[in-house]
Formats: C-alpha cells, sequence, structure tokens
C-alpha cells in the first residue's frame, strides 16, 4: 500500500502551523493518497523542524547562505527531492521565490498556500503580516486563504481551492490572520493535499 502513496516534500521556514495541519489530516485520514517523506527548511531555526521530528519525519536544512547563487541553493532542494523520490512538494510557509528553473521541473506538482483570496492581495511583497495589513488597509469585508498551484509568477498558478473568511470590527493584523489560519488555511491546505495527491496516483 505504502507504494502506492503520493510522496510529499513539505516546504518551510518558520514556525510550521500549516505542516501541523498536514501532519494531523494525514493521522486523521484526511490524506489518505499521500505521505510526508521529507521537511525541508531554508531555516535551521523554523520550529517547523522540530514539529516534523516530533512526528518522526525526516528533515533537512538548505540555507541560502550555504550558496554563491540561487540556482545552486535550488539545485540543493533538487537533489533532495530526487533522492527521496518525491511526487509531490507542498509549500507550507516558504520564504524563498522559486524560479523558474526550479518551478517548470515539477509542473502540477508544487502548491502553495497563500493567506487572501487570489487574486486580491497577492503576489510580489504580500507574505505573512503584510497581507493581513493591506486587507485591514483596504477595509475590505471579506478575506481568506487560497491554495494554487505554483508557476514561475508569484501566486500565479491555477487555483485548487479558496475560502472565504469574515472580517470583523475590530480586527488587528494578527487576529485576522490567525482566523485566517484557524477558518481556512488549515481545513483547504490538507484538502487540496488528498486531492492532487489522489489525482497523481490515479494517473500513475
Amino acid at each position: 500500500m505504502r507504494n502506492s502513496l503520493a510522496k510529499i516534500a513539505v516546504l518551510v521556514s518558520g514556525g510550521g502551523t500549516n505542516l501541523q495541519a498536514l501532519i494531523d489530516a494525514e493521522k486523521s485520514g484526511i490524506i489518505k493518497s499521500g505521505k510526508i517523506e521529507i521537511v525541508i527548511s531554508n531555516n535551521s531555526d523554523a520550529y517547523a523542524l522540530q514539529r516534523a521530528k516530533n512526528a518522526g519525519i525526516k528533515t533537512a536544512v538548505v540555507s541560502k547562505k550555504q550558496f554563491a547563487s540561487t540556482d545552486d541553493f535550488e539545485s540543493a532542494i533538487k537533489a533532495l527531492i530526487t533522492e527521496n523520490k518525491i511526487d509531490f512538494i507542498v509549500l507550507a510557509g516558504f520564504m524563498c521565490i522559486l524560479s523558474e528553473n526550479f518551478t517548470r521541473d515539477y509542473p502540477n506538482r508544487i502548491i502553495n498556500v497563500h493567506p487572501s483570496l487570489i487574486p486580491s492581495f497577492c503576489g510580489k511583497g504580500f507574505y505573512g503580516l503584510h497581507v493581513h495589513e493591506a486587507v485591514l488597509a483596504y477595509g475590505v469585508k471579506v478575506t481568506g486563504a487560497t491554495v494554487h498551484f505554483v508557476n514561475e509568477i508569484p501566486d500565479g498558478g491555477r487555483i485548487i481551492m479558496q475560502k472565504a473568511v469574515a472580517v470583523k470590527e475590530g480586527d488587528t493584523p494578527e487576529i485576522l490572520q490567525k482566523r485566517v489560519m484557524r477558518m481556512a488555511e488549515w481545513k483547504i491546505l490538507p484538502a487540496a493535499v488528498e486531492k492532487v495527491c489522489a489525482e497523481l496516483i490515479s494517473n500513475r
């Protein structure tokens, strides 16, 4: 049975709350067509690495500082992807924008979760709290999260799933960020991972 599962690599940079949602979803059977084989971080201090270790998942650190160029950095990640026979890559709070040189090698095999309803509040410069600050500054009444395929354009790939979340009176960026995570990101990311993994294994 194990061989019939899609092998997943999760790329992280920080606390790993989305990674935790994926680990929990795998345990509870929401993700049943894939298995997280490795968690790769560009930051050796990322708490996400500890979450992976707690769950018995292999980890690796590939820091940009170790390499002379983006090409070399991305080649090191590619080597881990190949070595671990990875079918599918999930970006879960990965703070490096991957080049076209990387993304074209994995068409429809990389997904990302973004904390807004794309095409609003996305693209270059829109990440983390910046997204929620922009949402509040603009005064929109509904925000949410989007899971999309990753291509060479930041937040530009085809949308897989979206979920809307209400913006409430008195929200701060931090309060809104937590609500979007809890009500949207942690729900649609595992669901999208299962959907793509199921499609990958049915096409083998």
